[in-house]
């Protein structure tokens, strides 16, 4: 069975364009979040890895339309046709290249309109109207044409609820993910910035640092870019720069790609990826490799450094990586022609790591290590529950399977 189908503009009560030019944004965190391009992937709208603006701004830029709960959000470059779904009552607006609807509860349930636009057939539409040989766009009148599956009100409310039970699942694990790494960062800074290790009122301060632990410029505590043996046989997992998160450690595994050819890039489960070019540095493009095979060696991105524990473990070296001042070390760093700096690995002579005894790391390790094998174990069961939901989808909505 096929479903009748309809102009996108014909099931919507709005179909919202972006405003074409850049929001100011402030450096400091008010109620009011710009999208971009880069918050609306995989069916979801991320509203926290967002710029902030002023609320003047907020409503100059949503006079046309307030966001609210259950509208659908489609990139209409940089990628083309990634889709997103809103699910909270954040005060959001889009940035450039983004496109707003909102369903016309008549004749569209909203949760439906989200997954058909992630269908084979009008993801086939929407790259058919794409141009362009380097940034693959669509025209802004092709966005209001979409042919959009049109079933019953009744069977687009089932198919909403068979296929959102997956991806409540799967943000509960996102925000779940969240709060373990938000703890783990806690408890470093905790034990390694502000000093209150356990034990800590025993111990005395001399120059700065608690007796007993070592100051060590992270060169010497890490590994930086560590030589990897080259393996040319078969194929090797790429990881492109896309991939990796600006707030947190999970790998998007949707962009990884397998080639004959391995890059000079190369690491294993418990490496650090760092990046070195700008803006992604400054934004926070950062990730901890823990979804590879025991053995595997993957390759990527020539603009990752790759940090590894040396005198310290691979959890502590992550965490480091975070921390505002290691990232602030690495930009003053940077050197090259405005666009392209890129950071100098020398840099890592520069920054200094309180190293603490051995027991004190172990413990540490001990208390961190469950939390990150945790959101493992979370990432990989929102992999499995992605697969499940987008074998469904297709046969959903080409009306396969009986609603």
């Amino acid at each position: 069975m096929s479903w009748p189908t309809l102009p996108i503009s014909q099931v919507c009560s709005h179909v919202v364009d972006c405003v074409n030019r850049t929001a100011p944004i402030v450096d400091y965190q008010t109620p009011y979040k710009m999208l971009r391009t880069t918050n609306v992937r995989g069916g979801f709208v991320d509203a926290e890895n967002v710029r902030y603006v002023t609320l003047e701004t907020y409503e100059r830029w949503t006079r046309r339309l307030v966001p609210e709960r259950g509208d659908v959000f489609l990139t209409r470059e940089a990628p083309l046709g990634d889709v997103g779904r809103l699910t909270s009552d954040d005060k959001v607006f889009l940035g450039q290249r983004l496109f707003h609807y909102r369903a016309d509860p008549e004749k569209m349930d909203g949760r439906f309109l989200a997954y058909a636009l992630q269908s084979t057939a009008v993801q086939g539409w929407i790259r058919g109207a794409g141009m362009g040989a380097t940034v693959e766009h669509a025209r802004v009148g092709d966005f209001h044409k979409i042919p959009v599956p049109v079933p019953p009100k009744e069977a687009q409310t089932k198919i909403g609820d068979i296929l959102s039970a997956y991806d409540d699942l799967i943000g509960n694990n996102r925000r779940r993910i969240a709060l373990l790494e938000e703890a783990a960062r806690m408890l470093y800074r905790e034990w390694f910035v502000h000093f209150r290790f356990p034990g800590h009122e025993h111990v005395k301060i001399i120059d700065g640092l608690p007796e007993g632990w070592e100051r060590l410029c992270a060169s010497d505590a890490f590994e930086v870019n560590p030589r990897m043996p080259r393996d040319d046989d078969g194929t090797i997992t790429y990881v492109p720069m896309a991939a990796l998160s600006e707030v947190g450690m999970v790998v998007d595994l949707t962009p990884f790609e397998k080639r004959q050819a391995t890059t000079s890039v190369r690491f294993r489960n418990g490496d650090t990826l760092f990046a070195r070019i700008t803006p992604c540095l400054e934004n926070g493009k950062t990730g901890f490799v823990q979804f590879l095979a025991d053995d595997e060696v993957a390759c990527g991105s020539t603009e990752f450094i790759i940090l590894r524990g040396r005198t310290v473990s691979n959890f502590f070296v992550y965490l480091t990586a975070r921390e505002p001042g290691f990232r602030e070390n690495a930009v003053r760093s940077m050197i090259g022609s405005s666009g392209r700096q890129r950071v100098q690995p020398s840099c890592f002579d520069r920054y200094f790591v309180a190293v603490p005894p051995d027991l004190l790391r172990t413990l540490f390790d001990d208390a961190v290590g469950g939390m990150f094998k945790q959101i493992a174990n979370l990432d990989n069961q929102n992999r499995k529950l992605a697969q499940a939901r987008d074998l469904l989808l297709p046969r959903l909505m080409n009306g396969e399977i009986a609603v």
